[in-house]
């Protein structure tokens, strides 16, 4: 059947005009939609397969009307951002404060998968926390600019997870530069934040502010609640100082291997802690590491970033040099508290709860160590510990292993520190004041 003349002839004007319906208005699409695609949206699409959105869970305890605790779960959330390929990621310490279970997720259109992240170190007064995540690949990375030539009025960048709205995109300008603030609500106060009128609200915590180059240049930390268009950000100068200074230092760690290595042109083990995992292992003084968990190690920052990757209880492979020949040695780490202890006290320690109160027990002491020379013998139960230092020094309840570490940690070597313990001499397994020993170690 042919169709009718005065038919076609209706038809044809539209099939001539269709080409130029793929212009839009005389602009191929092409062009139209390359003129769209700015500076900022470059930076979001570079960015944002860096940016996590983390979801935590913790316990909190609560009373009831009628006077009776009970625990009640506590979700919270905030946002993160990957700074190196193994998976480390740098939010805030109020972001992951007291989580018992932390998930980080990508953006689904990069990566679809839920991780579980193992808080590595965190530094509570700079708000600052270390997180890896493991995989079956490198993830991406955002790159590391400079808070030095920050200009006030340039454009930034916020990416982050507001209110729950997963991968906001938020632009603004730097509104000044050495703000002093304090945040009551988390005990804080900086003294040189940047400023920005780019959206910064509840869940962008933790997340990353950008230059126009997709640098990463601050931590977005802060908003001011009673104002509109001012948010904060710690600057990045500042973060890298603390990641390289604290929160990759072994000691921030949340594993404890038991030796320290100096670089030259390699890094070599200054030291072994007699009965460390190291020692068990038999690292000595003077190996060269080569690889630590597969990773090889080289440059300093090559060493920390294996060195962090390290988890309590997992066996891990490190490769030395000794004598011209290779080693594979395989050392199983310690969590960072029951290391503190036997470096700085020579004690192995256990929690032990009873119906009423908590108390620390003796397990192990280390020959030589401060706590053998003390006379302290496994079965003993520490029961407070006062660091004779300043003018009237406080003695600390202990109440756990962790009670201790922290005490511990933050003073000097030499520092001297007064015990009460009990010791069940007569054996009849009940502890009186005819069972309490006071003595003076000084800390290693």
């Amino acid at each position: 059947m042919s169709m009718p003349r005065t038919t076609l002839s209706l038809l044809l004007p539209v099939l001539c005009l269709s080409p130029l319906l793929a212009q839009e208005g005389g602009r191929p699409v092409d062009q139209k939609l390359a003129r769209r695609v700015t500076p900022i949206v470059e930076v979001a699409r570079d960015a944002s397969p860096t940016v996590v959105y983390i979801k935590t869970e913790a316990v909190q305890a609560e009373q009831d009307f009628f006077g009776r605790m009970f625990a009640r779960k506590v979700e919270g959330s905030g946002s993160g951002v990957v700074i190196h390929k193994d998976g480390f990621i740098i939010t805030n310490y109020h972001v992951i404060r007291g989580a018992r279970a932390i998930t980080v997720q990508f953006d689904e259109q990069y990566d679809s998968k839920r991780y579980t992240a193992e808080v590595k170190s965190f530094v509570p007064e700079e708000d600052l926390a270390l997180l890896r995540i493991s995989g079956a690949r490198e993830f991406p990375a955002i790159p590391m600019g400079t808070s030095s030539d920050l200009m006030p009025g340039e454009t930034v960048v916020a990416i982050g997870n507001p209110y729950g709205q997963t991968y906001t995109v938020s632009t603004g300008i730097i509104s000044g530069l050495h703000r002093n603030i304090q945040i009551p609500q988390e005990n804080l106060e900086f003294d040189d934040l940047i400023q920005t009128d780019a959206g910064i609200n509840p869940g962008n915590s933790g997340g990353p502010l950008l230059n126009i180059n997709g640098e990463l240049i601050g931590i977005n930390n802060a908003m001011n609640s009673v104002a509109e268009n001012i948010g904060f950000a710690i600057p990045v100068d500042r973060v890298r100082k603390v990641l390289e200074e604290q929160l990759l230092a072994p000691e921030s760690s949340d594993t404890w291997l038991g030796f320290d290595v100096k670089f030259s042109d390699h890094a070599q083990v200054k030291s072994v802690v007699p009965g460390s995992p190291a020692n068990i292992a038999g690292l000595q003084p003077g190996d060269c590491i080569v690889s630590i968990g597969g990773k090889a190690v080289v440059k300093p920052d090559e060493y920390a970033f294996a060195r962090a990757a390290v988890s309590a209880q997992k066996e891990v492979e490190i490769v030395v040099e000794r004598d011209g020949g290779k080693r594979q040695l395989k050392v199983e780490p310690w969590n960072r508290v029951d290391g503190q202890l036997y470096e700085r006290i020579g004690v192995r320690l256990r929690d032990v709860e009873g119906r009423s109160n908590r108390w620390i027990e003796v397990r192990e002491v280390r020959g030589g160590s401060p706590a053998a020379k003390l006379g302290l013998k496994a079965g003993d139960v520490l029961e407070t510990a006062r660091p004779l230092v300043g003018v009237r020094p406080r003695a600390w309840r202990l109440d756990d292993k962790e009670s201790l570490a922290r005490l511990v940690a933050p003073l000097d070597r030499g520092t001297r520190v007064e015990l009460d313990v009990y010791r069940d001499a007569d054996g009849d397994k009940r502890l009186t004041d005819a069972d309490l020993l006071r003595g003076t170690l000084t800390l290693d």
